[in-house]
């Protein structure tokens, strides 16, 4: 019993920065620092109730585009969508290839917010003066698709942060159309990765995993993450990311001075 804390504690942060542009792969790195390294397998189970969780909250949307193929600008917003995926595909595989893999130490996570949120504040500033445009083009597809790499070669980096500044620094300027695109594109391209960590994941840590830990943090990752996805669509509205890149660069900070 005394193991369901941590597992409520690691579910709680992956939902709250699965899809916040702080980075989730780089707050769990950390969490489990503290709390203990968790397997492969938990790690995957909580970043699918986060996904569930997106799915919940796209629905509708998923749905219109479904069925919606009669309609050329749903269609065409659908094939950017999967030339966006193909992209992230492509080039994951590449660099599982190349072995790419998560770091030992926090010093990486640490770097790679600090420089994250720099670019952030970096974006903001280059987009400020440009009109507002909510038209997904093939170079935003490409760019997003491409982007989404970069979280998973270096935690730390957010793979929602890379997407949607991707997104607007190609020419969708409007924060919610530029969330969307980049949410939509990431709920494919994480079921594919989590379906395929899953899979690969040996018998004997399925036998040796707490399954009622994993219970718990799958369930309170997916409300979190519901709640955390809501409010960041209701955020940007009126608000720009400007938040988070300060919070980016004070937790790489704070990191490097406890880890000194």
């Amino acid at each position: 019993m005394h193991d369901l804390l941590p597992a409520v504690l690691l579910g709680i942060i992956e939902g709250l920065t699965e899809f916040i542009p702080v980075s989730s792969t780089g707050h769990l790195l950390i969490a489990e620092h503290w709390l203990g390294q968790r397997s492969e397998l938990f790690n995957v189970a909580i970043q699918a109730g986060a996904i569930f969780a997106a799915v919940l909250v796209f629905w509708p949307r998923v749905r219109e585009l479904a069925t919606g193929l009669g309609v050329a600008a749903q269609r065409d917003y659908l094939l950017k969508l999967l030339f966006a995926f193909a992209v992230t595909s492509v080039g994951g595989l590449l660099a599982k290839k190349l072995g790419a893999a998560l770091p030992a130490t926090i010093y990486p996570v640490a770097w790679a917010l600090i420089i994250g949120g720099v670019a952030i504040l970096i974006v903001e500033w280059l987009v400020a003066g440009r009109s507002l445009s909510s038209d997904v083009t093939w170079s935003v597809a490409f760019w997003v698709g491409a982007c989404q790499i970069l979280a998973a070669v270096f935690p730390g980096t957010s793979r929602s942060a890379a997407t949607i500044f991707a997104a607007m620094l190609a020419g969708l300027t409007a924060r919610a159309a530029a969330t969307e695109f980049a949410f939509l594109v990431g709920i494919p391209t994480m079921l594919a990765a989590t379906a395929f960590e899953f899979i690969k994941q040996p018998h004997a840590q399925a036998a040796r995993e707490d399954w009622t830990a994993l219970a718990v943090a799958f369930v309170v990752s997916g409300l979190v993450a519901f709640a955390a996805v809501k409010w960041l669509l209701h955020y940007i509205q009126s608000h720009r990311f400007t938040v988070f890149a300060w919070y980016r660069i004070v937790a790489g900070i704070v990191l490097l001075v406890l880890v000194t």
